[in-house]
């Protein structure tokens, strides 16, 4: 019971919850792909919508969204992995200035990906 000397129950971010980021742009959580191998094996694509990331209009750089992928993986995707199943050897963070179905092209969006391996419980950053 919160105010009595309770505890508050943590929950696991749901699609549309708002994540924080280092350059203060919303970020929503999508999804996460689980189980689809990736280009160094059992892959993690964690998936965000950033609108601040458009071509047209939008208001955050290349660098700075790069940061706040790192900083997605680090503070986000790391904290979730042990509970989706077998342990991916690489974590893809994607930020798209929209929602895009998995596997879809959709020409007119801006979409960034980084990809990460897994060492002593950090996210070690691999150039695609």
């Amino acid at each position: 019971m919160a105010g009595q000397g309770g505890t508050t129950e943590k929950t696991e971010p749901k699609a549309g919850d708002l994540i924080p980021v280092p350059s203060g742009q919303e970020v929503r959580f999508l999804d996460v792909i689980h189980g689809e191998p990736g280009p160094e094996g059992l892959t993690a694509r964690f998936r965000f919508v950033a609108p601040a990331i458009a071509r047209d209009g939008g208001t955050v750089a290349p660098e700075a969204a790069q940061e706040d992928m790192a900083a997605l993986c680090s503070a986000f995707a790391l904290q979730r992995i042990a509970k989706i199943g077998p342990q991916p050897v690489q974590i893809i963070i994607v930020l798209s200035d929209r929602e895009v179905a998995f596997g879809e092209t959709v020409p007119e969006a801006t979409q960034y990906f980084e990809a990460y391996s897994l060492a002593d419980g950090m996210c070690i950053w691999e150039p695609f």
